[in-house]
């Protein structure tokens, strides 16, 4: 039987550092029919096993595929599979002809499904519609690379992200593209995980800064971004030109382009209407997908005669017109007589006769999508000018068009016209923006491999992560808190030290707060998870005092179905795992507390509970997913009568009628504000029993007429003093949504729950973020609401008492156990949290210690009364 690891071995057993698959291959030993610096970046990928190369268009990515397909099957004995964008592989096999002969000859060979394959020496070439639709298992081959891997865009970013896992098992991975990331750092990442060099949540940690309030929503830190860039280096060649890698760029002169904006005009006034039929004055622009492609049709005869303008104007050139709808493709077909068209109705072996005759000149005018046609080919021998009808949103795809023609070894100006409508302004802007930002990442990616060049692999180690922090310590009045690992914080506390523990732990893998292997979030999945909760737990039990509670807030985390193979968004009952694993660990399970949460914001981030796809199939919604504080308790020392060794006791005042109020009184007889806990305060919270005030109340109508702003907190009070009635929820809603002021960002009517187990009046605007943003300071991933730390203290702990959190973040438990009259303690890992919480603690330190005007009266008063 192997004995348990120890922290510091489990810790270890993380790491996951990318295997070195590469295999060294001599210079002279590559196909010197190649381009000097195509044989060099050949050399660095096989050697490597697992690598990007991000050349730009012309530079020959399509002979570097093959060679290094070519050098490892001769030297493993492997299969090679190589993925294409449809229509490209005639590039492939006009490629292998032009540069591969005698001993470096080799043979390829198309294929749809695994049927196909036979015992011949092919590098296998398919489309990536045969690997996303499953007819052909990527994992059968040992060398692998992926074509204009930025197509996959163009299936829809779940897809893009779930596509390059289905490659796990292959050994040599490479990716080859000229647009690895048009204009979002952020994709870069997905490459990097396809090949296996840094599992994608550390980089998305270590580079990256989340949006808690959006899912996806990502953005580069700035101080990060050199850091970033030397990292990406480490596995992927970016080359504009063959002098950034020491190379004469002798012959690779980019031809200039021309692109000329054609905006046709649209009638302006009185031609939409609104929902209750209402004309707008001036007709507005195009927002969302669905409003452009109406608008695109409305302006087609418009647009089509300017086509034709363009075209007699020169009418002997070769021309690619690029469209995106079915409708443009028809009108074009019939405006220009002749022309030839690509769609994707037509047979694979229709369509690519079609292509390779308009690449070799003998088809004049061509008309195609960029998602289909744009990525891959070389269209530049015979044509270098390109109209697009109409303007989108896809970047990708309109720079990926463009380069079909501008292209290293076109010996002419390429000529862009781009026909749109004035109401897709918007469009064009967005575009516009999207290709600045493309332009200046591209030279960054010259500037890292000007500097740096190929050899990086020592870089890579300077870029591991950390296991360990060094510890700092800081306190004040009342306070104590520790930048460190909390297990080891934890380890060095006295046994029986803590009077209660109340934390919110980590949701599993869901986020990584820090980019170390101590990160409780970086873990494989809830099994790994809790094998590191497994160091923590005991040690939370052994440090708690008994009889004494532990609250954990924890939610259910929402797996989606093209991650788990379900098809379908369902949930995963952390809550549940995390109710056994402390009873496990000997917590004694008190119960638990619901708190609601916004199902409207719910959606938002996590995209699972949209009204357009409830209407499509309601059978695939679930619902909204509360939050919960799971509480735990140490058992006493003495369970005769189960009470805490040192127990939480509760002032039970007396509670008289004065002057027709309810009044409590102290134990020496003086009226006191209702601070004590009451027999009606305690039935109160435990049966929570509601009764009506007697007003009348509002009609359905009188409610829907309110302000939005006010309406939320007047349905709240509504749903709390009458019977619940579902019909009316929805009447006030469907009133609100037919005024148009129903929001689609938060839930306005949200239903108030009678149950003292459901937390609906938790208000989720106070946490410490509040103060972290108003400070222009990083905001925390999941911060924990005041009102859920504050109910926890109040009813578990007694004044002076310390309260404890092992998951610190920005310090809001020992931050309200001040306020509340407690002592506060903390650890966190996060270094920047852990500096912001220390200015949190001591501000309310100061305030504590501060006497208000009100100290300053009653001290006068005490003055005057012993004088």
């Amino acid at each position: 039987m192997n004995a348990p690891l120890s922290y510091r071995q489990f810790l270890e057993a993380k790491m996951k550092i990318a295997p070195s698959t590469g295999i060294s291959v001599p210079l002279d030993a590559i196909n010197p029919e190649l381009k000097d610096f195509t044989r060099a970046i050949v050399q660095w990928a096989v050697a490597g096993g697992r690598r990007a190369i991000f050349a730009s268009f012309g530079l020959h990515k399509t002979a570097t595929q093959i060679e290094a397909c070519r050098l490892l099957m001769e030297r493993t004995g492997g299969r090679a599979l190589i993925v294409l964008p449809l229509g490209v592989r005639i590039e492939f096999f006009r490629e292998a002809r032009q540069r591969f002969h005698g001993a470096h000859a080799v043979s390829l060979k198309f294929i749809q499904s695994a049927a196909e394959m036979d015992d011949g020496r092919h590098i296998y070439l398919t489309n990536y519609e045969t690997i996303r639709d499953g007819k052909l298992d990527p994992n059968l081959f040992d060398i692998a690379s992926l074509d204009e891997a930025s197509i996959l865009r163009s299936f829809g970013s779940k897809t893009f992200q779930t596509f390059l896992a289905l490659f796990d098992k292959v050994r040599f991975r490479f990716v080859a593209t000229a647009t690895p990331s048009p204009n979002r750092f952020k994709e870069l990442i997905h490459y990097a995980g396809f090949l296996g060099v840094m599992d994608t949540g550390q980089a998305l940690t270590r580079f990256f800064q989340r949006n808690s309030e959006k899912a996806g929503d990502l953005t580069l830190y700035p101080h990060k971004e050199h850091e970033f860039w030397i990292w990406v280096s480490t596995w992927a060649v970016f080359l504009q030109k063959p002098s950034d890698l020491g190379f004469s760029d002798e012959g690779y002169d980019l031809p200039p382009l021309k692109v000329r904006w054609h905006e046709v005009p649209v009638q302006l006034i009185g031609s939409t209407a609104d929902r209750d039929g209402q004309l707008a004055l001036i007709r507005p622009e195009a927002k969302g997908l669905s409003e452009e492609a109406r608008e695109r049709r409305a302006a087609l005869p418009a647009c089509i005669a300017k086509l034709q303008d363009i075209v007699a104007a020169d009418p002997d050139s070769h021309r690619v017109i690029w469209h995106d709808l079915e409708d443009e493709r028809r009108a074009i077909e019939k405006a220009l007589p002749g022309v030839v068209s690509i769609y994707g109705a037509q047979p694979l072996e229709e369509r690519e006769p079609l292509i390779e005759g308009f690449c070799d000149g003998w088809i004049k005018d061509l008309a195609a999508k960029p998602v289909m046609l744009g990525s891959g080919c070389n269209m530049q021998r015979y044509c270098h000018k390109a109209v697009f009808l109409g303007v989108g949103h896809k970047f990708n795809d309109f720079i990926q068009a463009i380069h079909r023609i501008q292209r290293f070894g076109q010996p002419f100006e390429v000529e862009i016209d781009v026909i749109y409508p004035e109401s897709m302004r918007p469009a064009r802007r967005d575009l516009e923006a999207k290709w600045a930002r493309h332009e200046e990442m591209a030279a960054r990616m010259s500037e890292i491999i000007r500097k740096y060049g190929l050899s990086q692999a020592g870089m890579a180690d300077v870029l591991k992560r950390s296991i360990g922090v060094q510890r700092i310590e800081a306190s004040g009045n009342g306070w104590l808190v520790a930048n460190n690992d909390c297990v080891e914080e934890c380890r060095r506390m006295e046994a029986g030290s803590v009077d209660l523990i109340v934390t919110s732990i980590p949701f599993s893998n869901h986020y990584e707060y820090t980019p170390t292997y101590d990160d409780f979030g970086h873990t494989d999945d809830d099994e790994h998870f809790f094998a590191q909760m497994d160091f923590l737990t005991p040690e939370l039990l052994r440090i708690l005092k008994p009889g004494r509670e532990c609250c954990i807030h924890v939610k259910d985390r929402i797996l989606f179905g093209s991650v788990t193979g379900a098809g379908t968004p369902t949930v995963n009952p952390f809550h549940m795992k995390t109710a056994f694993h402390f009873m496990r660990h000997g917590f004694a399970y008190m119960g638990m507390v619901t708190i609601d949460t916004d199902v409207v914001r719910e959606n938002n981030q996590t995209y699972r509970l949209g009204w357009s796809e409830n209407a499509k199939d309601s059978t695939k919604m679930g619902f909204g997913s509360p939050e919960f504080v799971l509480v735990f308790r140490k058992l006493p020392t003495d369970r005769s009568r189960s009470y805490a060794d040192e127990r939480v006791t509760k002032e039970m005042p007396r509670v008289e009628m004065l002057d027709g109020r309810i009044v409590e009184f102290d134990d020496k007889g003086r009226p006191v504000p209702g601070t004590g806990y009451s027999r009606a305060r305690w039935q109160t919270d435990a049966h929570a029993r509601w009764r009506s005030s007697g007003n009348r109340l509002a009609t359905a109508e009188e409610i829907a007429a309110m302000d939005p702003d006010v309406v939320g907190k007047v349905f709240k009070q509504f749903s709390m003093e009458t019977v619940y009635d579902y019909e009316t929820h929805v009447r006030i809603g469907e009133l609100l949504d037919y005024r148009g002021v129903l929001p689609a960002t938060f839930m306005a009517l949200w239903p108030a729950s009678s149950r003292p187990d459901v937390w609906h009046d938790v208000d989720r605007m106070r946490t410490l973020n509040t103060m972290q943003a108003s400070a222009g300071r990083e905001l925390h991933v999941c911060p924990l609401q005041f009102d859920v730390v504050d109910r926890c203290i109040n009813r578990y702990s007694s004044p002076g008492e310390l309260v404890f959190d092992p998951f610190g973040g920005l310090f809001t438990v020992p931050y309200r156990a001040l306020h509340l009259g407690r002592r506060g303690r903390a650890v966190e890992l996060h270094p920047e949290y852990f500096v912001d919480g220390i200015k949190h603690l001591e501000a309310k330190e100061r305030e504590k210690a501060t006497p208000s005007l009100f100290d300053f009266l009653a001290a006068g008063d005490q003055t005057e009364a012993a004088e």
